[in-house]
């Protein structure tokens, strides 16, 4: 199955690329990670909602179709890593890969976010958004370690 992270933005600091980079390199065979990135829409002169519906419709030419999307927003819903392994277990079975979408520093735009199959917060705080990527992939190898039995998880 492959997970794939579209985010917005294209210039992160090269520990998030390197942390990014070793959980996507530990995901393989059954469960790929890959990261599309798309390019922030222009902010100047402070319309913040041009660049939002500019990066939102380059989210939306990113998705593949079939694709069961999940848009990470502050008020998703919360995971335990255990829920994450038995939802992407859930996916395999339906034989759908899954997207997930990090939406610029204004956030998502109201059509992708309407696209989304579900919702995932992975913390009431507010992330920089490279260090979301990062525990997306973290969460993402966690979970495939539960799944396979792996000893990466220790609950």
């Amino acid at each position: 199955m492959l997970l794939r992270l579209i985010a917005a933005g294209t210039r992160m600091p090269a520990w998030v690329n390197e942390a990014f980079a070793e959980y996507a390199g530990r995901l393989t065979a059954d469960y790929r990670l890959e990261l599309k990135e798309i390019a922030l829409g222009q902010r100047s002169g402070g319309n913040a909602q041009q660049a939002i519906a500019k990066e939102g419709e380059r989210m939306m030419a990113a998705l593949p179709a079939r694709s069961y999307v999940v848009a990470l927003q502050v008020a998703g819903k919360a995971f335990s890593s255990e829920q994450l392994a038995r939802f992407l277990q859930a996916r395999a079975r339906d034989g759908r890969d899954v997207v997930f979408l990090i939406g610029g520093p204004d956030g998502i735009a109201a059509e992708v976010d309407a696209r989304a199959d579900e919702r995932w917060s992975l913390s009431a705080l507010t992330l920089p958004h490279g260090l979301a990527r990062v525990m997306v992939a973290e969460a993402l190898y966690r979970a495939v370690s539960i799944v396979k039995g792996h000893p990466y998880h220790r609950a």
